[in-house]
C-alpha cells in the first residue's frame, strides 16, 4: 500500500534521500508473478497518495530537492552507456576488481544511485514497458518542477549539468581524430578542418550562448540546427571510416572506437533532444526514454559477461567484415563459375587421394602416439596448402564470405527483416556450390585412390593396404556402429574456426600493410631482385590468411585424435573428402558388392551433410551477431525458398541458363561471383 510505504520513508528515510530513491525503486518494482502493469498500478497508487498528504509531499520535495541541488550528474550523463575509453583488457580487469572488491557507492554521484537502486538484473525490461507519460508522472510527484524559485533553480542546474555533458562529449570526439588508427584510415584529417573539429567548435559556442541566454544576457536563443547538420556529417564521417576500415584492416581497439564515436555522436543528439526550449512538450517524453536507455546501462554497469559479449562481437564483426571481401570461394552464380568450381573440386580431390594415402602409411608406421600426431599434422597442413597453392578446393568449407553474404542480405531488409526471395536465392546458390564442390571431391578422391591401390596390387602383387587398416576404414565412416557422426561434427567445427582464422589474418595483414612492409623488408632487399620481391610480397599479403589457417586447420584436425588420448575421450574427425579417399582405399582391399559400396557412399556423404551443416550453421550466427541482426521470420525464407526450387527443381543442383541475380551481385560489390578466390583457407581432412 503507498500509505505503508510513506510511513517506511518518513521513519526510516527521513534524512536519507539516497535511500528514499532506493526504496520507492525497490516497492515499484513487479514481483515473481508480475508485470509491469503492476508498477503502473503503484506509479498511480504512490502520486494519488501524496496528493491526498500535502505534508509527507512537501517533506518529500524538500528531501529530494536538496539532493538534486548537490547531485552531480556529468558522470551518468557523458558516461554511463558508452564504451569505456580504457579498453576492453583495462574495462575487463577494473569490473573483474569491482566484483570482488567493491568501492562505496557515492550518494552524490548519480550514476552510483542510479546503479543501487536499478540493482536487479530484470529492471531494463519492467523500466521499458512502463510508459513514458507514466514515469513522466512519477517524477513530477517525487520532485519539486512547479514555476518557483525551487523548481526553476533544479531545472536551471539540470540543464547546465546537461550542457556541459554536451561540451566535454564534443570534445572527447574532436580528440579522438588524432588517435593513430584514424590517421592510418585517414592521413588527411589531420590536416584538414574536418567535421568532427568543426562540431566542436559549434557546440562551443551553442553552450556559451544557451548559458548567457539562461542568464538573461542574451535575448536570442542559439538553436541547435548548424549543430545537427555538423552531427550527421560526423555520423557520416564514422560511416566513411568503417567501410575503409574492412579494406584497409581494423582491430578490436579500432572497432572499438568507432563503436564509441557512434555511441557519442548518439548521446548528444539525445541530450540536444532535451535541451531543446522549443520542444518543451516532447522534453519531458525524450528525458524518459534517456532514463529508460541509463537503466540499462546501469544494470550492466557491473557486469563482465556483457562487457564479453559486446566485445566478443565487436571482434566477430572485425572478421567477418573483412572477410565479406575475401574468401576462397565465392558463390558461383552461373555454369562458368559453377563448372570452375567442379575443376576446382577434381584438384582439391586429387591432392586429398595423396594426402589419405600418405597418412594411412603413417598410422601403419607404428610410432610413438605424439610423433605420429606430428607427422599426421603436418601431412594434413601441408597438403592443405599445396591445394591452395594449385587454385583447388575441400568440400564443405563454408568460408566466412558465404555467411557475411547472407548476413548482409539479412541486414539490408528493414529492421533486421530480408527479402526472402533474395535470401532464398542466395542460400540456393551457396547449396549448389557446395554440391559441386563435394561432388568433384568425393569422385576425384575416391577414384583416384582406388586406381592407386589397384595398380599397386597389380604391380607388387600385394594390397596397398592390411585387411585390419580396410576394416578400421569402413567401421570408421558407419555412422550406426561408430561415431561417424560425432566425429563430423567436430571436424565442422574446425571447418568454421578455420574461416576465422583466415578471416582475422587477412584483416590483420590489410591492418599492417603488410605488401608494403614486404617490398622494402631489409632481409629481402638483400636477398631478391625487385620484382621477385614486389611478386612475393603481393602474394603474401593476398594469401597471408588461406595460408596460415590452412595450416593451422591441420593441425587442429591432425591432433584432434591425440588430444582425446591424453582426455580420455573418444575424439576423432571425419571429413566427406578424406573418408571418399578412405573408401576407394578399403575398396580395392576388397569389393564388398554394389549395394554395400552404395550403402558405405550413402554413408560417405552423410558424413559431408554434417560437416557442411555444422560449420555454416557456426559461421552463419556469428556474422548475424556481429552485425546485430537475425532471420526474423524463417517461415517465410522456407516458403520462399521451397516456390524457387518448385519453378526450377534442378537449380539445386545446376545453375539455369543465364542464373543472374541482382541481389547476390550487390552482395558482392557488383562483380558477378566467382568460384576461386586468393584469401580464404578452403582445406580439411579426416583421421
Amino acid at each position: 500500500m503507498p500509505q505503508q510505504l510513506l510511513r517506511t520513508l518518513a521513519e526510516r528515510h527521513a534524512d536519507d534521500p539516497v535511500g528514499t530513491l532506493v526504496a520507492i525503486i525497490d516497492w515499484l518494482r513487479p514481483g515473481p508473478a508480475e508485470d509491469a502493469a503492476s508498477a503502473i498500478d503503484r506509479i498511480e497508487g504512490l502520486q494519488a497518495a501524496l496528493e491526498a498528504d500535502p505534508d509527507a509531499q512537501q517533506a518529500l520535495h524538500e528531501r529530494l530537492g536538496e539532493w538534486l541541488d548537490q547531485a552531480r550528474f556529468f558522470q551518468i550523463l557523458a558516461g554511463l552507456g558508452l564504451f569505456s575509453r580504457r579498453g576492453f583488457l583495462r574495462e575487463l580487469g577494473q569490473r573483474v576488481y569491482e566484483r570482488l572488491n567493491p568501492a562505496p557507492a557515492d550518494p552524490m554521484n548519480a550514476r552510483d544511485v542510479f546503479y543501487l537502486a536499478f540493482h536487479e538484473t530484470d529492471d531494463p525490461d519492467w523500466v521499458a514497458q512502463v510508459p513514458p507519460a507514466c514515469w513522466e508522472r512519477l517524477m513530477r510527484t517525487l520532485w519539486p518542477w512547479e514555476p518557483d524559485e525551487t523548481g526553476q533553480r533544479g531545472r536551471d542546474r539540470l540543464t547546465r549539468e546537461a550542457l556541459y555533458a554536451v561540451e566535454m562529449l564534443a570534445i572527447w570526439i574532436a580528440a579522438e581524430e588524432f588517435e593513430p588508427d584514424i590517421l592510418r584510415l585517414d592521413p588527411s584529417m589531420a590536416t584538414r578542418d574536418s567535421s568532427f573539429i568543426a562540431l566542436q567548435r559549434e557546440v562551443g559556442a551553442y553552450v556559451r550562448d544557451y548559458v548567457g541566454w539562461l542568464e538573461g544576457k542574451l535575448k536570442d536563443f542559439h538553436d541547435d540546427a548548424h549543430i545537427r547538420v555538423l552531427l550527421e556529417q560526423c555520423r557520416e564521417e564514422v560511416e566513411r571510416l568503417r567501410r575503409r576500415a574492412v579494406s584497409g584492416g581494423t582491430s578490436i581497439a579500432l572497432t572499438h572506437l568507432l563503436e564509441r564515436l557512434g555511441q557519442t555522436i548518439a548521446r548528444i543528439e539525445r541530450l540536444l533532444d532535451i535541451l531543446d526550449p522549443k520542444a518543451c512538450e516532447q522534453c519531458s517524453e525524450r528525458a524518459t526514454t534517456l532514463f529508460t536507455e541509463l537503466v540499462e546501462a546501469s544494470a550492466e554497469r557491473h557486469g563482465i559477461r556483457p562487457l564479453i559479449r559486446r566485445s566478443v562481437r565487436q571482434l566477430a564483426r572485425s572478421v567477418t567484415e573483412n572477410a565479406s571481401d575475401k574468401g576462397e570461394h565465392y558463390i558461383a552464380g552461373d555454369r562458368p563459375a559453377y563448372f570452375r568450381m567442379l575443376a576446382s573440386g577434381l584438384a582439391g580431390g586429387l591432392v586429398i587421394a595423396v594426402m589419405a594415402l600418405i597418412k594411412i602409411h603413417i598410422l601403419e608406421s607404428g610410432f610413438a602416439r605424439l610423433p605420429e600426431t606430428v607427422l599426421v599434422s603436418l601431412n594434413y597442413g601441408l597438403g592443405f596448402v599445396l591445394i591452395h597453392i594449385l587454385h583447388g578446393t575441400v568440400a564443405t568449407k563454408q568460408p566466412a564470405m558465404t555467411a557475411a553474404s547472407i548476413a548482409e542480405q539479412v541486414e539490408l531488409g528493414e529492421r533486421g527483416r530480408a527479402n526472402p526471395r533474395k535470401l532464398a536465392d542466395l542460400l540456393l546458390r551457396v547449396g549448389r556450390t557446395q554440391f559441386v564442390a563435394i561432388a568433384g571431391n568425393v569422385i576425384a578422391a575416391l577414384s583416384l585412390a582406388f586406381l592407386i591401390a589397384w595398380w599397386w596390387q597389380q604391380q607388387a602383387g600385394t594390397a596397398l593396404i592390411s585387411p585390419e587398416r580396410a576394416d578400421y576404414i569402413l567401421e570408421g565412416i558407419n555412422p550406426v556402429t561408430g561415431l561417424a557422426l560425432l566425429y563430423a561434427a567436430i571436424a565442422g567445427v574446425w571447418l568454421f574456426l578455420s574461416g576465422l582464422i583466415a578471416g582475422f589474418f587477412d584483416n590483420r595483414a590489410a591492418y599492417l600493410g603488410l605488401e608494403a612492409r614486404l617490398r622494402e623488408h631489409p632481409l629481402l632487399r638483400r636477398l631478391l631482385p625487385q620484382g621477385t620481391r614486389h611478386r612475393l610480397a603481393a602474394y603474401i599479403d593476398g594469401h597471408y590468411g588461406a595460408l596460415i589457417s590452412n595450416f593451422a586447420f591441420g593441425i587442429m584436425l591432425g591432433s584432434t585424435g591425440y588430444v582425446g588420448y591424453l582426455l580420455g575421450l573418444p575424439l576423432d574427425i571425419r571429413h566427406v573428402a578424406f573418408s571418399s579417399a578412405d573408401l576407394g582405399y578399403a575398396m580395392s582391399q576388397e569389393f564388398a558388392g554394389p549395394l554395400m559400396f552404395a550403402l558405405l557412399l550413402g554413408f560417405v556423404l552423410l558424413i559431408g551433410a554434417v560437416n557442411l551443416t555444422v560449420s555454416f550453421a557456426l559461421a552463419l550466427n556469428v556474422a548475424l551477431r556481429a552485425r546485430g541482426t537475425r532471420i526474423s521470420r524463417p517461415l517465410n525464407l522456407l516458403r520462399a525458398y521451397w516456390h524457387l526450387v518448385r519453378q526450377r527443381p534442378a537449380s539445386l543442383v545446376y545453375p539455369p541458363a543465364a542464373d543472374v541475380d541482382t541481389s547476390t551481385e550487390a552482395a558482392h560489390d557488383g562483380n558477378a561471383a566467382t568460384t576461386t578466390s586468393r584469401d580464404e583457407p578452403g582445406n580439411h581432412g579426416d583421421r
